[in-house]
This record gives C-alpha cells, structure tokens and sequence, in this order.
C-alpha cells in the first residue's frame, strides 16, 4: 500500500553530531561522518522545548512509539502498523525467585514482528521512505530479519535479509512468509554484516543497520521513553539490557539524557549489560575492570539474536555502563535457559534465549548485591520465543515438569483415562 508521512512542526533536530571528532553535520544522505568517517547520531535543541507542553503532547499521542515523534529524526508513516507502546509490568514471583524486590518487564514481544527490532526498523523505514528507496535490507541474527520483512510487505518495498547459514530455520521463517528474500551466507553475523557493507556501495538499498544506522539506531530510544512515562514520568533505579551491536544500551542512555534535558523525568539510572558468556565482548570487558572491547571470533551460545563478536557499539556501552554505575553479566547457557523457564513459570511470558540472559544476568546483579530493596528494576525482554530448538532447550531445562502415572485400573482399552461417566 501506499505510505505518506506527515513530519511534525514541534521537531527539534538540529542536525547529525560525530560521536567521535564532535562535528554537527546536516541530517542529509550521509550515514557516517564526513569529517573521520565515525558514527553519527541525531541531535535535538532540548531547550527549546516547554516541559508541560511536550509532555501534554506526547500524552495525547498515538499509543505507539511515534507519541514521541518531537523527539525522533523522521515523521510517522502514516498507514504502517503501531509499533512500541509495549506493556511494563510488575513481576513479583519472578522478583522473589531471583532476589530483586522491585522488578519490572518491559515486553517486547508484544511488538508486530514480536520482537524490539520493530522499533529501530520503524524509524529506519521513515527516512528510506523519504528518500525514496525500494528496497530495505539488513544483517541479521534472526529477529531483525523478521522486522524488516514484515515492515517491507506493509509498505509495498522489496527486502533483502543476509543471515548466518546456522541461524534456526524458526527465526527466519517469517521473513521468507512476510516475501523478502532471505540470503544465507556460511559464516559468523560479523562476516554477514562485512558483505552488507559491500552490497551498500553497490546497491541502492536502505541497509537498515548501516546506510540507515543513524535513524535505525534512534528507534531504540524509545523503550525507556515508554518505561518512564508508564513508571509516572520517572526513570527506573536500574534496567537490565540484552546486548548485541550495542544499540539498545547506548540509547537507553541517549533517551535518559534527553528525558532530563527537556525536563520529562528526573534521576540517576544505573544500566547494566546482559551477555552470554559464550558471546560477552561487551560484559567480559566491564566485568574485567572496563577495558577495551575485544571481538570474538566464534560466538557459541544458545542465544543466538546476541551471537555478535564485534559490536558496532561495544566500546561506547562500556563506557556508558562505567559512567552510570552500571555493571554486567556472563552467564552460561545453562543459566539462560533457567532464566526463560523461571519467566515462564512465575509471569507466564515466553522469551527467547536473549530474554533469559537478560533474568538470568538480573539474578546475579542480584546476588552481588546490586539492588536495594527500595530500588525499581527493570528488565528489557526483547523478543517472544519461536516454536523451535529454543522451545525445547526451555522446556527441558524446567524444574516444573513432571509425569503422572494413572493407575491401570482407570485406564481404557487404549491406555487412556476414563471419563468416569457411564
């Protein structure tokens, strides 16, 4: 169907700053820095902005991520699904099994594609829509594949999605049903990511998490604009994020920048990065005293989605996490696939893989003593699990499994149990 987009005249962007050399650059085609080729980011006048007046703004919004269209780079397109404005919720029976006395869900899988990438895809659509693209592609672990996909079908583009030939046949299915073109390429999501890197200059395509990367990466802002304003306009004492690129963490600390910057909400927010320990450049370098980042070659974990070795944002989150007062976690996958069954068990949301990093990190936060028990914490749970190999792995590793033999006297000829009605 046709898309049309309608920007917003309360907008503040002033343009794209460097995060490496500080240079402001005009928000135009480019999607790294014309100065040193570092990455680039959105930035808005802040002042500009009356308190009251965004915040009654916003709260009159759409029930989607775009309520918070003054703060993001590029009008809604009108006619795409809502996308954000996704469910926090109280989790006391996980809390009390993982030691944290105040602990919240922000569920992601509540999200068209069901999963988080919805909300940087969205945003990265916007600008491929204005400048007239067909085609939208990405790399992809398999969650963002699905994201593109289905934001592609909705708005009559083509997309293309490269995956690790090993990525579960589950996670890419819906990619192939929403018609894009689902391309594996033998190798690890880094060597994927370095091929896109190429097509970019060959192709006229938007790559979402590279030629769009700028406008892609802001849409992950806007989970803690949504945690805040659920929480009363407060920003939570701690959140717990799975990491893959980086891209959610640094902008969990992006969005909580501006949120103090216009007044919105207010307090100290201490971010924490959730890795498994068989694919943890970001949570090994923080938890060995904040050093450099240094890539893995061979991820090897059951949480495939964060299966990135060499993280477009990883020495950014390690600073970010050391600034906050955050820490991290490396947790085996026995540990994860623990943690999704403890979420299903006691809240009854199904997660994948990258969901029980996030709980199984919280719980040893937890046992280092990181949370008080005053203190609000929140855990990003990125996608819903797919009927596949991860269901299984989490059904096995349940503690709450059990088998009921039913005594020969009540079975029926066919060793089934009788109604008992004659």
């Amino acid at each position: 169907m046709a898309t049309t987009l309608e920007r917003r005249s309360t907008n503040r962007l002033r343009g794209l700053r460097c995060r490496a050399c500080h240079v402001l650059q005009p928000a135009d085609e480019r999607y790294v820095c014309g100065e040193c080729y570092g990455p680039i980011e959105p930035e808005y006048d802040l002042a500009a902005f009356d308190t009251e007046s965004l915040r009654a703004e916003i709260e009159r919004g759409p029930l989607s991520l775009w309520r918070y269209a003054p703060l993001l780079p590029v009008a809604a397109p009108r006619g795409h699904f809502a996308v954000g404005w996704t469910p926090l919720v109280e989790a006391p029976r996980l809390g009390a099994a993982i030691g944290v006395a105040r602990l919240f869900l922000k569920d992601d899988s509540r999200n068209p594609s069901l999963s988080f990438k919805d909300r940087p895809v969205v945003v990265a659509l916007a600008r491929a829509l204005e400048l007239g693209l067909d085609t939208i592609a990405s790399a992809s672990t398999g969650n963002l594949a699905g994201a593109v996909a289905a934001a592609a079908a909705r708005n009559g583009l083509r997309a293309f999605v490269f995956v690790p030939a090993a990525t579960d046949e589950s996670k890419i299915a819906g990619a192939a049903a929403y018609g894009a073109s689902v391309v594996r390429v033998n190798g690890t999501y880094d060597q994927v990511n370095r091929l896109c890197a190429r097509l970019a200059d060959e192709e006229r395509w938007g790559f979402v998490n590279f030629t769009l990367r700028p406008y892609y990466a802001e849409g992950s802002k806007t989970l803690l604009f949504e945690t805040a304003e659920q929480l009363g306009w407060c920003l939570p004492d701690h959140v717990v994020v799975p990491v893959g690129s980086g891209a959610l963490l640094t902008r969990t600390a992006t969005a909580a920048a501006q949120l103090r910057g216009t007044g919105l909400a207010e307090g100290a927010l201490r971010i924490h990065a959730a890795q498994p320990s068989g694919c943890a450049p970001v949570s090994d370098a923080v938890l060995e005293g904040y050093r450099a980042v240094r890539p893995v070659r061979d991820p090897v974990t059951v949480a495939r989605s964060l299966a990135i070795g060499a993280p477009a944002d990883g020495d950014g989150s390690v600073e970010i996490i050391r600034a906050s007062g955050g820490s991290a976690g490396s947790v085996s996958d026995d540990e994860v696939l623990e943690g999704c069954a403890l979420l299903a068990s006691t809240e009854g949301v199904l997660a994948e893989p990258a969901g029980g990093v996030v709980v199984a990190t919280a719980r040893a936060l937890a046992a280092r003593g990181a949370f008080a028990d005053d203190e609000s914490v929140v855990l990003s749970q990125p996608a819903a699990t797919r009927r596949s190999t991860s269901m299984s792995l989490i059904f096995r590793s349940s503690r709450a499994r059990s088998r009921i033999d039913i005594p020969s006297s009540r079975r029926g000829s066919c060793g089934t149990a009788r109604s008992g009605a004659s």
